[in-house]
């Protein structure tokens, strides 16, 4: 995880769920520098600091659409749901995760892109 997600790279993750621009858990895990439990595990142990509209829960069915696009298996070989991140669930884990990455300004340009 110590390799740098360029911006440019970024604009292929966005994917959209229901009208909002969103990033996959496994994805904000790497732009972040972290596991992918510690983005889970952020939203379990803060659940208050994630209202409506910060998370989007996926049914299975939304999930299986989805997994079609992707051409690689690592997304697709998911046991648990992944938690889909809109812009402000992404400000909201970037103010609980001790990652020097999260916190960084070039992270704030991202951010503002989803």
């Amino acid at each position: 995880m110590s390799e740098i997600v360029r911006f440019e790279n970024l604009q292929d993750r966005i994917i959209e769920i229901r009208g909002k621009k969103v990033l996959l858990d496994v994805d904000v895990a790497e732009i972040y520098g972290v596991e992918t439990k510690r983005i889970n595990e952020a939203v379990k142990n803060n659940p208050k600091k994630f209202p409506s509209g910060y998370i989007v829960e996926l049914d299975k069915a939304e999930w299986d659409g989805l997994k079609s696009k992707f051409s690689t298996s690592t997304k697709g070989g998911k046991v648990k749901l992944p938690t889909p991140f809109p812009e402000k669930g992404l400000y909201m884990l970037a103010t609980i995760l001790k990652s020097p990455r999260a916190e960084s300004p070039d992270a704030q340009k991202w951010r503002d892109d989803c």
